[in-house]
């Protein structure tokens, strides 16, 4: 069994303009598709940026995250962008008035990484 690599990520959001607000016009990233799903009461948002592909659904009664910050329910813990310069990055996010944690070390690795949140309290890492 070969894999080539992760074709998507899905991630739900409650509310279509934070979440493209976010996505779109902080993180870069550009809309590929959108759908409303009528059957389903949702809309699927297709966002791309280089190499990653994002799927929004956009869920405006979808159940909250159970816990802050990593949501330690079975499923997606956390999605991590790997990066080159973290700092440059951090100062982006920040300039763009998007809360980040301190950069910190992995505890294994030892490689540098921190958290941003999306709108609706996803955690999003930065990886050096």
């Amino acid at each position: 069994m070969i894999f080539e690599g992760i074709h998507h990520v899905a991630i739900i959001c409650h509310n279509r303009e934070k979440a493209l607000s976010f996505y779109v016009e902080k993180l870069g990233f550009k809309i590929i598709s959108d759908y409303k799903r009528i059957e389903k009461n949702d809309e699927k948002i297709d966002v791309e940026k280089e190499n990653l592909r994002l799927e929004l659904f956009i869920k405006p009664d979808a159940p909250k995250r159970l816990s802050y910050p990593v949501g330690e329910g079975t499923g997606l813990r956390h999605l991590a962008f790997k990066v080159k310069n973290i700092e440059s990055i951090v100062e982006e996010l920040e300039i763009q008035k998007i809360r980040v944690e301190k950069i910190r070390r992995d505890d294994f690795t030892g490689e540098k990484m921190t958290f941003f949140f999306d709108p609706d309290g996803l955690p999003l890492e930065l990886h050096e």
